[in-house]
């Protein structure tokens, strides 16, 4: 072992990395990637000696910055490695590396010290700053500048295993900053009625160097001329590329002096310092109440000014960002979390927005969650006050009778809106219920209604025994919407888990009813390990179920021509559509939500990404769903969320999408039907 180790460590600070600027002072650079796998205990290098006093240090072979190797420090009670440096290191730099944490669960403690002639200093204390993320969030800078440091010492304590990965170390001295570069980056958020901090335009910004630091004096902006009737303020930030939430405001622009014209931003008076390495500013917009949610946010940033006299220009980069709503986020009218979107289109023309309104907690059920309602009759611009239109009590003794996960469907023959929920009474929740169909067994499937578009709604109705088979633990609706086929069926997508003896595997399915709601009906099992799903009518009597899969980052779709009795795979089926393994989606038919011919066009949403819930994408297909081609999907938030939707088409001109975005619990946005498919 100790020869290896000893190669390990031999190779630890290698001359000059690959992307070091030849004009500064070389320093030294490990990438690991050379070095062998595994633990370590002790060695000497060029560096200096290292020691392992307790604990266990290694090299992963699975985790990287760069490449595919990192040093995994890895917790425990307490790992601690000792490096003894050697004559030849400049103490009078900084030591520099990328860091990972690798799990949220405590306790955690990650310190670096130094050894002086007046004993041991800690120097770095990473507790709360290094944060979990797979992709080494941490650039960690620690100052030596103490030509008496002999010795450093890196501690961590963690959940076994886990602590702390560590990649592109390097030690470097001083050097004056300089620029690297000033871009504006590409991002895409939703710009919010009714959120105080949404990023209009991002700046990254690179300076390497730490003596003579340098100083943003100005930044010149230009903004459409009806930015002053839009927006009630513009806010410049400082922070992390992921986070505005946490940045710090620098200024603050009046809405008076926003006049369509370059607007300078004047910071010298108290100019802007920047730190080594990436930051990031951002142009932050706060909209009136009142403003277009039609319009776009164009911004281009035209310059950028320091105080020694510098100006850099970059090439008049643009950033456009769409407007939206903050229809619901966490803390109005004391809710804890809003999840779980439905929207849908009445035949009046009024938008019905229903979801959890989840009042403790953001945890599914059981819980104290009701279901609630918003109500537009202008389209999505403005909407009426929250109404409950499911609650089944509070009472603790039954885990306060919970009823959640909705889906809104319109009768387009009747006008007749229904929504659906799943109560549980005690803990009947996806984990709770069981065979049965009472309410003290299993979840109980209702419906409410509204016969006048949604002003006042019925009482529940409970079709629980009407459609669950006993065996089956769980019988629920999609969520999201339903719809009305050709014929006048009304379909909800559905889900139920299996028996006890099959596992409780859960599979899609839908739920009808052939009479306008008398009665309601259910079809089989569409695919196993699949649950929540949307469904469309692609031909007369043929459904299409676009289903959420468990066992892959991707979407299960099946089609039914006998109202779910036999189904047969899409050819798109596990193919063609994404997803962060597993998360909901919106699937709806432009031609029958309109009830007219517009061109055969389908519409999916869902979180672009098989990583996480983020990059909120509309996507569109004019083959029944055989294909989705990048040409034609629309981004709408980047950013990371609970990553639900439901979208409606609002008129044949918009499609509006209620969906769980980065900014708010609940975001409504209007998507121009052209922004999808072009001039077809």
């Amino acid at each position: 072992m100790k020869n290896g180790l000893t190669t390990f460590l031999c190779l630890l600070l290698v001359l000059v990395s690959a992307n070091s600027h030849a004009d500064e002072p070389t320093g030294v650079t490990e990438t690991f990637e050379t070095l062998p796998r595994g633990p370590f205990t002790e060695l000497s290098t060029g560096i200096g000696r290292w020691s392992t006093l307790s604990g266990i240090a290694a090299i992963d072979p699975t985790h990287a910055k760069s490449g595919k190797q990192c040093l995994w420090i890895q917790g425990g009670e307490q790992t601690v490695v000792e490096l003894e440096l050697s004559d030849e290191v400049d103490r009078t730099g900084d030591l520099r590396f990328w860091a990972e944490r690798w799990t949220s669960r405590g306790p955690f403690e990650f310190r670096i010290e130094k050894e002086t002639n007046d004993g041991w200093v800690e120097i770095f204390n990473g507790d709360q700053t290094v944060r979990v993320g797979r992709e080494f969030l941490n650039h960690v800078r620690v100052p030596l500048r103490d030509e008496s440091i002999r010795r450093l010492r890196i501690r961590c304590a963690s959940p076994n295993e886990t602590g702390v990965l560590i990649d592109d170390l390097r030690i470097a001295p001083l050097v004056p900053q300089r620029l690297v570069g000033i871009t504006v980056e590409p991002s895409t958020w939703p710009v919010l009625i009714g959120q105080p901090r949404n990023s209009r335009l991002q700046l990254r910004i690179e300076p390497s160097g730490q003596l003579e630091p340098l100083s943003i004096s100005g930044i010149t902006f230009r903004l459409p001329e009806h930015t002053a009737d839009d927006l009630e303020s513009l806010k410049l930030f400082q922070g992390t590329q992921d986070s505005l939430v946490s940045a710090e405001l620098v200024a603050e622009i009046d809405s008076t002096t926003i006049n369509g014209r370059d607007l300078r931003l004047d910071l010298s008076r108290t100019p802007l310092s920047l730190d080594e390495g990436v930051s990031f500013l951002w142009l932050s917009a706060e909209p009136k109440p009142q403003a277009n949610i039609d319009e776009k946010l164009v911004t281009v940033c035209e310059s950028i000014q320091f105080t020694d006299g510098e100006r850099h220009d970059p090439s008049g980069q643009t950033s456009v960002q769409r407007l939206g709503i903050a229809l619901r986020r966490g803390g109005d009218d004391g809710v804890h979390t809003y999840r779980i979107p439905g929207l849908a289109t009445t035949n009046a023309g009024t938008l019905i927005g229903v979801y959890d309104v989840r009042y403790r907690g953001g945890g599914d059920l059981p819980g104290d969650i009701d279901i609630g309602m918003s109500r537009s009759t202008d389209g999505g611009r403005t909407w009426e006050p929250m109404k409950i239109i499911m609650d089944l009590g509070s009472d603790p003794r039954h885990r306060f009778d919970g009823v959640g996960d909705p889906a809104v469907l319109v009768d387009r023959e009747t006008g007749t809106i229904w929504v659906a929920g799943l109560w549980s009474h005690g803990n009947r929740g996806w984990h709770g219920s069981g065979p049965g169909t009472s309410p003290d067994e299993t979840g109980q499937l209702l419906l409410v209604r509204s016969d006048d578009d949604g002003v006042t709604w019925s009482q529940p109705i409970n079709i629980t025994e009407q459609i669950k088979r006993p065996e089956w633990c769980l019988l629920l609706q999609g969520p999201g919407k339903g719809i009305t086929m050709r014929d006048g069926t009304l379909v909800f997508a559905g889900q139920f888990q299996d028996s006890t003896d099959n596992q409780r595997l859960p599979r899609s399915t839908i739920i009808f009813s052939k009479d306008h709601g008398l009665n309601w009906e259910i079809g089989t099992g569409a695919f196993d390990d699949t649950t929540e799903a949307q469904v469309v009518e692609i031909e007369p009597g043929v459904l299409m179920l676009n289903c959420r899969y468990n066992r892959a980052s991707t979407r299960v779709v099946m089609v039914t021509r006998d109202l779910g009795r036999t189904w047969e795979r899409h050819p798109s089926s596990e193919r063609e559509l994404i997803e962060p393994r597993a998360c909901m989606a919106s699937l709806i038919d432009v031609d029958g939500e309109l009830g007219e011919d517009r061109g055969n066009w389908l519409l999916f949403s869902n979180p672009n990404s098989t990583a996480a819930r983020n990059h909120i994408t509309i996507k569109a297909s004019r083959d029944l769903g055989t294909s989705w081609p990048e040409s034609r999907q629309l981004l709408l938030d980047q950013g990371t969320g609970g990553g639900y939707s439901c979208m409606t088409m609002i008129d044949r001109e918009t499609v509006g999408i209620l969906y769980e975005g980065s900014r708010s619990h609940l975001t409504f946005q209007r998507v121009p039907l052209v922004d999808l498919i072009g001039g077809e």
